[in-house]
């Protein structure tokens, strides 16, 4: 008879993944939703979609690794990443939705699902390829 499925990530790492998680959301909903970005941000080129994909990769990457499911987190954020586009867009009179943002934003999302299934998957396999050496 088996047992209780084993957790995959040790509970300490889905712990303080949960909170990354959290405090990355929180960031993610300061940078999308302040009412202008700041004046003093530096115009480097591409540096804006770069912040785009690392809010959305940072949650999508610690929320994997603390035990949400892929599909259901990878839907939540994408609609996020449209609708903040949105927001943006109609709703705060400073600040402009862009296409190209939403682009980066999936992307970073696809990036840090990818990243976090591929983590999880390696900590699977060690048990057994540890037991293996034994």
């Amino acid at each position: 008879m088996a047992g209780p499925r084993p957790r995959i990530v040790p509970a300490r790492v889905r712990r303080v993944a949960w909170a990354g998680f959290v405090l990355a959301v929180l960031v993610q909903l300061v940078v999308l939703y302040a009412p202008s970005t700041p004046d003093a941000a530096p115009s480097i080129p591409g540096l804006d979609k770069l912040v785009h994909a690392g809010v959305f990769l940072l949650p999508a990457l610690l929320g994997v690794l603390a035990g949400a499911r892929p599909g259901w987190l990878g839907a939540s954020l994408a609609a996020h990443a449209v609708v903040s586009e949105l927001v943006q867009g109609f709703a705060l009179p400073e600040r402009s939705g862009d296409g190209a943002d939403a682009v980066a934003d999936l992307a970073g999302l696809a990036l840090g699902l990818a990243l976090g299934v591929a983590l999880t998957r390696r900590a699977s396999r060690r048990p057994e390829h540890d037991a293996a050496r034994e």
